[in-house]
């Protein structure tokens, strides 16, 4: 197992035994449960209404942004939501660079007057 895939399986939470309906009955690993970053600055407020929790959501890399080297942008049907943060991409990153399967849904939304909790995402692995 290359130290890639070593560091994905470090940071799995656990093996999804109750997966959202929308996610049917596929068995994953979770990478990383993280509030979304820059909710605040981009379209989120927009369709806030419309998610809810087990919606896919779209991992984007960015590794000509010129603030991040490793972001991660965040898609809800097209629309940008924010970054995977900062303290938590590189090893994201790596893997989608690396072609790895990963997927994302969200996992909470809270209202709540801090935009930086109002979105909570978990970036999975599907066991294949």
């Amino acid at each position: 197992m290359n130290p890639g895939m070593k560091l994905l399986a470090a940071m799995a939470l656990a093996v999804a035994a109750s997966t959202p309906p929308s996610w049917g009955a596929e068995a994953v690993i979770v990478v990383q449960r993280s509030p979304l970053a820059g909710f605040r600055h981009y379209g989120g407020r927009e369709v806030w209404r419309e998610m809810k929790a087990g919606d896919r959501l779209e991992l984007v890399r960015e590794p000509d942004n010129p603030y991040d080297a490793n972001a991660v942008r965040v898609e809800w049907r097209g629309v940008k939501l924010g970054y995977v943060p900062r303290r938590d991409n590189a090893a994201v990153a790596r893997q989608l660079d690396r072609g790895a399967a990963l997927e994302a849904r969200v996992a909470g939304l809270r209202e709540n007057r801090n935009h930086s909790v109002r979105i909570e995402f978990e970036i999975v692995a599907p066991l294949q």
